[in-house]
């Protein structure tokens, strides 16, 4: 496997590399590489995401796997800050727990590591009855509004989403859905930042508690008045909790801790 991914900004700073969530692609940043350009920006396009880019079958782990060697190649000595979202972040907790020396800072949003037994099974014939909605932009629209993208966004979510296939749609939501936090997680290093949004489903919330208590290194923090996508819904608010955290090692006032 390897990743497609997009380079941004100065290759002489520390390296700064975002993953994005499941149905969307490197898009989803663009408000983060406008303002992080002064970092060394690196986005990938995870395995059967995107438009072309179905070559390889997606997993977190391999998708994981990759990464570590795009950070290897890529951040000769440099920092290396790590910022994922929902799908991403799966995965950023996932290549922790494999290299847990890697990475300076980890900054993960929305992730679920609470495993739903029951779903899996029902993923298959779910994606049966429902996949030709998926084509109709009356459905994508309101997918699309779930995860805060709107105006041209709208339009590129919407072009890959007519893209996929059904077995796709299987094997990203049985990744998630049955993901957990792995073993090695409790060694991994860095300083490692938990967000959620308040409005977000229990299992989101109640994920982020379990990610905090499971490694002494992280922090957690609710953000009010947010569901699921902060980044795209609050870009201005996220990129300075990223810089906060990153330089200062402090959380966004606005913000409930996690404990």
């Amino acid at each position: 496997m390897a990743l497609q991914y997009q380079e941004y900004g100065d290759k002489s700073a520390p390296l700064m590399l975002f993953l994005h969530g499941g149905g969307v692609s490197d898009w989803m940043w663009d408000k983060q590489i406008e303002y992080f350009i002064h970092y060394h920006c690196i986005v990938p396009i995870l395995p059967e995401h995107g438009l072309n880019n179905d070559k390889i079958h997606f997993s977190i782990k391999g998708s994981a796997d990759e990464v570590i060697k795009l950070i290897k190649e890529k951040a000769n000595g440099k920092k290396v800050i790590l910022i994922g979202f929902s799908l991403g972040a799966q995965v950023i907790i996932q290549l922790l727990s494999m290299k847990p020396d890697l990475i300076d800072f980890a900054i993960i949003n929305s992730a679920s590591v609470r495993p739903i037994s029951y779903a899996k099974k029902l993923i298959k014939p779910t994606i049966r009855l429902t996949f030709p909605l998926i084509k109709k932009r009356w459905f994508s629209k309101l997918q699309a509004k779930t995860l805060y993208i709107s105006g041209k966004y709208f339009e590129k979510y919407y072009e890959e989403s007519c893209q996929l296939k059904p077995d796709t749609l299987v094997r990203v939501l049985g990744e998630n859905m049955s993901f957990k936090i792995p073993n090695d997680f409790k060694q991994a290093n860095g300083k490692i930042l938990v967000t959620v949004g308040d409005k977000e489903k229990s299992i989101m919330k109640n994920s982020a508690k379990d990610l905090v208590e499971s490694n002494a290194k992280c922090k957690g923090v609710i953000i009010p008045k947010i569901g699921h996508g902060v980044s795209l819904a609050m870009p201005d608010f996220f990129n300075h909790m990223v810089e906060a955290w990153v330089h200062e090692g402090t959380l966004p006032k606005e913000g409930r801790v996690i404990s």
